[in-house]
């Protein structure tokens, strides 16, 4: 008949038993006898209340996913023929998603007789890339797709300084302050 380990709902070793004797046991204590690792010689099995566990194991997923933040793709689209002040104010646009956190992508449509003309595209996207500066990571470069073209903008990573060592201090002179100098004496 196989055998397991039984392990007690505090930690302890119980020892290695037959599985109805550790059921038994299990079920005088009013718990569960939960197989905890089957490839172990023998298997590995642990009294404990097995209801609380999952409950508690699902509140611990639970609060994993609310520490996580999710990424947020917007879209800003140019056309070869954007005029500066559009240009202006949706570069601003593009600079206000990434100080949030979004991820930018940017994107130049072309039309119709458009699409021979692609050099302006990627002077749309180096001009782009200009007035953003250091504020942005290019995460995906200029790009073709069929008649547009796109390129991936994420934040740049918030750096964080360690502090500086401390200059340690110099020592105290022994030269006496003011007022406890002594006039020189003159004869």
């Amino acid at each position: 008949m196989p055998e397991v380990r039984v392990i007690d709902e505090d930690g302890t070793q119980l020892g290695v038993m037959t599985p109805h004797q550790a059921i038994r046991i299990a079920e005088e204590k009013g718990f569960d006898l939960v197989e905890v690792s089957p490839t172990a010689q023998p298997p590995v099995c642990r009294i404990m209340d097995y209801g609380k566990y999952k409950f508690m194991e699902a509140k611990r997923e639970h609060a994993a996913r609310a520490k996580q933040k999710n990424i947020v793709i917007k879209e800003v689209k140019f056309r070869p023929r954007t005029d500066d002040h559009d240009f202006d104010f949706k570069v601003k646009h593009i600079l206000r998603f990434l100080e949030e956190g979004d991820k930018v992508k940017v994107v130049v449509m072309f039309r119709g007789r458009e699409v021979v003309h692609r050099d302006i595209g990627f002077r749309i996207f180096e001009d782009v890339f200009a007035r953003i500066g250091d504020k942005a990571v290019i995460e995906k470069p200029a790009g073709i797709d069929g008649r547009d073209m796109h390129a991936i903008l994420a934040p740049k990573p918030v750096e964080v300084k360690a502090a500086a060592p401390k200059k340690p201090k110099a020592p105290k002179s022994e030269t006496p302050s003011p007022e406890t100098q002594q006039a020189p004496v003159t004869p």
